[in-house]
């Protein structure tokens, strides 16, 4: 499986900027708070769920 450094620091970034917070990504995307913090700071990065989630953020939000 893939390094997702890269997109979840993008991520991160993009969440920062925009002024949304990870509790608007975790209702957005019917998830935990907690869920959703430890996907994008990498406590779970090796998981397929966290790898599924940053690449659907980045997706969905179009982030370069």
């Amino acid at each position: 499986m893939p390094e997702s450094t890269n997109g979840r620091e993008k991520v991160l970034k993009f969440i920062e900027e925009s002024g949304t917070t990870i509790v608007d990504i975790a209702v957005y995307y019917g998830m935990t708070k907690q869920d959703v913090t430890s996907y994008l700071t990498g406590k779970l990065k090796n998981s397929t769920a966290a790898n599924k989630l940053v690449l659907k953020i980045i997706s969905d939000f179009r982030i370069r």
